[in-house]
């Protein structure tokens, strides 16, 4: 389920937890009420060399928030190679934006359960 990570991993994700921007608060809140709430998603997870801002292990599902500075060229390189040390883990990535989850919550509840049911039919 961790994939290897480190001790420090597991320190830094801890302190990440006490300290989460607003739209992992929104989208922790969105897990954890309504259509998702069956399920147990971990906040803040290490993964190997990565820390994962929800994993839901059962399905293999990273679900990461990217704020607007993932639109520069260096951060989009660096999370394209993410994904794929991701993918190689089979471990699918479904990325978010804040704008997304501060705008279309109902939206973004249902394409979270659209992906779960799609990752449960084709393991």
């Amino acid at each position: 389920m961790h994939y290897g990570a480190s001790s420090k991993l597991f320190d830094y994700a801890k302190q990440m937890r006490h300290a989460p921007t607003e739209a992992e608060l929104l989208t922790w809140g969105l897990l954890t009420r309504g259509i998702l709430k069956g399920y147990h998603f971990r906040r803040q997870h290490p993964i190997a060399t990565y820390i994962a801002d929800f994993y839901l292990h059962p399905v293999k599902l990273v679900i990461e928030i990217d704020g607007g500075y993932h639109q520069h060229k260096f951060q989009k390189e660096y999370d394209d190679f993410r994904d794929k040390d991701m993918e190689a883990l089979n471990i699918f990535v479904l990325r978010l934006t804040n704008h997304e989850i501060t705008y279309s919550s109902d939206t973004v509840a249902i394409k979270i359960l659209e992906t779960i049911n799609k990752l449960k039919a084709n393991p």
